[in-house]
């Protein structure tokens, strides 16, 4: 049997498969549940800075006492934070496998001072969250980008643990952000996150959520990137999410030369025992195909060690398929 062991950000995991932080993972019922399916590390439900703000706001609104507003503030934020705390240190002491905290801001205000409180609780690494719509016509791309680059500087001077940055396909250089992120001491990122997205309710002209879950398809953007930026830095570690469904999409991004891989939707879909099946599956290709750890397979596909690099470059189909008449 192969050695399915991995170092990510620094942490050592048993096998590369991370369950992503979701409503999987916000309670030790069932973060237990998932160490005994065999998941290889576990990143916790996120804290959501706008939920909070949120929470205060309504409270705010419905207080008759204007100078209630300091009050509830701290209320809201000591309740909402202490309970997160309270998690991961119970965590620690009931799992063996890494337990990533997760937050999910649009500025570094409080959260500095959080992340100070997260590594003191125990947490093995933090996984950061961050994004925001782009709604001003007068801004420049840069304005945005800078937003990730002064957390991650806040971040990195206030704490020591392991920092990894979830960031989205959105950007017009993805590369050149995550450069400017590794450049700021951050020990990996995780490609891609998902985010809500609206859609619109013809028969009652409402505007709702589209689908929540990925499709097995969204795969391909994320080996696109995954196999680029292997590539270009060796030394930080890479997580691959959105379209992870089976054994086979967990190990084409390793190929491709993610560190882990994350899985979400699909187990919503099909229930926790799905990770003992991508495990097994994992190991029965492993085996077959003459690899005697994740380490011996992982890149092997990079844009570094494939034949035509230009590959992972292609866009237009026209330029693919020319030759399909």
């Amino acid at each position: 049997m192969a050695d399915l062991s991995t170092k990510y950000a620094g942490l050592i995991l048993p096998n590369p498969v991370v369950v992503s932080s979701s409503g999987l993972t916000s309670s030790l019922d069932k973060l237990v549940e998932l160490e005994k399916m065999g998941a290889g590390a576990v990143v916790l439900k996120s804290v959501f800075e706008e939920q909070i703000n949120y929470e205060i706001g309504n409270l705010v609104k419905s207080s008759e006492y204007p100078e209630a507003e300091d009050y509830l503030t701290n209320y809201v934020k000591s309740n909402t934070l202490d309970a997160y705390l309270e998690l991961i240190e119970s965590a620690k002491k009931s799992l063996t496998i890494p337990v990533i905290a997760s937050i999910n801001c649009i500025s570094a205000t409080d959260w500095v001072n959080f992340a100070k409180k997260i590594e003191s609780a125990g947490a093995d690494a933090l996984e950061i969250n961050v994004f925001y719509v782009p709604n001003d016509p007068n801004s420049i791309s840069e304005t945005y980008e800078h937003v990730y680059f002064d957390i991650a500087e806040k971040l990195r001077a206030r704490v020591k643990l392991p920092l990894i940055f979830k960031i989205g396909q959105f950007f017009t250089n993805p590369l050149f952000v995550v450069k400017q992120l590794y450049f700021r001491k951050i020990n990996g990122v995780v490609l891609f996150n998902r985010f809500y997205a609206p859609d619109i309710d013809l028969k009652s002209l409402r505007l709702t959520s589209a689908e929540v879950f990925s499709n097995p398809s969204d795969i391909r953007q994320t080996l696109r990137w995954v196999g680029m930026m292997s590539d270009q830095f060796e030394k930080l570690s890479i997580s691959a999410s959105t379209g992870v469904h089976d054994a086979e999409a967990v190990i084409k991004l390793l190929l491709a030369g993610a560190n882990t891989v994350q899985v979400c939707s699909a187990l919503y879909k099909n229930g926790t025992k799905l990770l003992k099946n991508i495990i097994s599956d994992m190991n029965k290709w492993l085996d077959k195909n003459d690899f005697a750890s994740v380490r011996e397979m992982r890149g092997k596909l990079n844009y570094q060690n494939i034949p035509d690099p230009a590959s992972y470059e292609r866009v237009q189909f026209m330029k693919y398929f020319s030759s399909h008449q």
